[in-house]
């Protein structure tokens, strides 16, 4: 594993794009049924800070983003996470690589609290969250529907051991 991370940029789309819509391929990533037309649209509601790719040479084997959960000044800090892996790249450490960067980025941005909203059935992204200190929250049942059908998620949370913790 020789990753390096760093920002997205616009010349990064078309990849970024690909590892998106193999991921809504699955019918486990997202409710989303299409990827978005433009990088620009993309980010929208995006911490541009906290999007981030990891490369290897000049491949981009998976991507992350923080987007908020809420225009409301009590929720500045809390931010939901994106995840996508390239899928030649499953399984060899992009997911936990991406991840702990996040944290860390968001941290040193000021946010206390990361969640995800994960379907069931997508057990490797569950996996990895735990695996990164995120916390079930609980299920939520019949949150959304896609392509017709009913969808449940399980939201999970991380609550860091750095910001946030004054009284």
């Amino acid at each position: 594993m020789n990753y390096t991370i760093r920002s997205a940029t616009q010349e990064d789309w078309d990849q970024i794009r690909s590892i998106y819509e193999a991921g809504i391929s699955t019918g486990h990533a997202t409710f989303e049924t299409k990827a978005p037309s433009s990088y620009e649209h993309w980010l929208l509601k995006s911490h541009l800070e906290c999007t981030l790719i990891a490369q290897e040479e000049d491949i981009i084997q998976g991507w992350c983003k923080l987007s908020p959960i809420s225009d409301r000044l009590a929720y500045a800090g809390v931010g939901e996470v994106s995840i996508y892996v390239h899928p030649a790249a499953k399984g060899k450490g992009v997911g936990d690589f991406l991840l702990k960067n996040l944290i860390t980025k968001s941290e040193q941005l000021g946010f206390w609290t990361l969640q995800a909203s994960i379907f069931p059935e997508n057990e490797s992204s569950v996996y990895l969250h735990k695996k990164n200190d995120f916390r079930e929250v609980g299920i939520r049942v019949k949150i959304g529907k896609v392509n017709g059908k009913w969808r449940d998620s399980v939201l999970l949370e991380r609550r860091s051991k750095l910001v946030g913790k004054e009284e």
